[in-house]
């Protein structure tokens, strides 16, 4: 007899809620949770909340300032940079550079509501029938380009700052070379905007001291001895060093990877052999 077909049988599952895996970790967090601090979190979508702050550095259009600022860096490290030139970033050290700016600061010149003071009392004193006081100069610091040329020129400037940032750097190429010429102390510091806070200017491309109060002689000696031996005494050696020559990143890398196989392929040889 033909045996008889079995029944097939099915067996049934209880549904399963969707999401259901962790449900018992958010009800145990749902539980300690704070109901004064309700969880909002934040869209940003079109119409939606602040976007968070990012780094756009490479999406912005600098002024053109700026853009040419960053070509002159980038070509004073990549191209070969005469003496002249280098000098101006090999500047004053820093603890030299406080004590020499501390000395400035006690010479700067007069104000303008200090001039305008002192000039409304000699009016004040003449038009009173008083005869006009022929004063001395007053001890401040001098600037300006030709002003401190003169000065070096003439020999009476005791000690020259140069800032180290003059464009175009022609302006002040030559002023070195002139103060060892003629014997006279200088520096190169940072920067002309420093010097100009001393004479109340933006901007200031040198500065001279000619004189000073006794009670500083000894601190302008002391500086001018210092900055001597480290700019004019080593004019010769300074002006034998280029600048410059520096390749880029991706340059480097390009080098050492070439530099990298043809190393491998001496190894290679070497085995054959």
């Amino acid at each position: 007899m033909p045996k008889a077909a079995k029944q097939k049988t099915f067996k049934v599952t209880e549904a399963v809620a969707p999401y259901n895996k962790g449900n018992e970790k958010h009800a145990a967090d749902a539980a300690h949770t704070n109901p004064l601090f309700e969880k909002k979190p934040r869209i940003f979508g079109i119409g939606g909340d602040i976007q968070p702050k990012r780094d756009i550095t490479r999406f912005v259009r600098w002024p053109k300032y700026i853009r040419l600022q960053r070509q002159r860096r980038v070509l004073y490290h990549r191209l070969k940079v005469p003496p002249p030139v280098t000098q101006f970033t090999k500047t004053l050290d820093k603890p030299t550079a406080l004590r020499l700016f501390k000395l400035l600061h006690k010479y700067r010149p007069e104000d303008v509501s200090t001039k305008r003071a002192r000039l409304l009392e000699e009016a004040k004193n003449q038009k009173e029938g008083a005869k006009p006081e022929a004063g001395k100069k007053p001890v401040v610091v001098k600037f300006g380009i030709n002003h401190v040329t003169q000065l070096v020129e003439q020999k009476k400037a005791k000690l020259v700052v140069i800032a180290h940032d003059v464009d175009p750097i022609e302006i002040v190429l030559w002023l070195p070379a002139l103060c060892r010429k003629m014997g006279v102390p200088y520096c190169i510091v940072k920067s002309k905007s420093r010097l100009g806070q001393v004479v109340r200017q933006k901007t200031a491309t040198a500065l001279a001291l000619v004189n000073v109060q006794p009670e500083d002689r000894a601190e302008l000696t002391n500086l001018a001895t210092v900055v001597k031996e480290a700019f004019n005494d080593r004019f010769d050696e300074i002006n034998r060093q280029w600048g410059g020559r520096t390749v880029g990143h991706k340059s480097q890398a390009m080098l050492a990877a070439r530099q990298k196989a043809l190393l491998k392929e001496e190894r290679a040889k070497q085995q054959v052999v």
